[in-house]
């Protein structure tokens, strides 16, 4: 299953199911039901994410490679959930500035 992201602010965005759940038990919202995130709710949405990114970021274990080595030799590094937030981060960023909500559906 996958989660569509939208807005008229800007791009679609897919996410995968577990990406998707993850952000939306992040949010207080209930996975696999649409939804939406007015634009009254986008700044808390945004201080949500970019905390839990944050903490995730600043992790141990979410250490990022020494410069120059070769991240597809090392096929057991995961991605981290910062790096899976930044494009639902800027999408909410931009309809936040537009004033725009996200809605989203499987």
């Amino acid at each position: 299953m996958l989660y569509r992201f939208k807005s008229q602010a800007t791009h679609d965005l897919i996410l995968l199911q577990a990406d998707g759940e993850t952000v939306l038990r992040l949010l207080g919202k209930t996975p696999g039901a649409p939804g939406v995130i007015t634009a009254e709710q986008l700044p808390a949405a945004i201080a949500t994410l970019e905390a839990a990114a944050h903490t995730n970021r600043a992790s141990p274990q979410n250490t990022p490679t020494e410069a120059g080595e070769d991240c597809e030799d090392d096929r057991d590094a995961s991605v981290s959930l910062w790096q899976r937030l930044a494009p639902l981060l800027l999408l909410l960023r931009q309809a936040h500035s537009e004033q725009k909500a996200v809605v989203w559906g499987v």
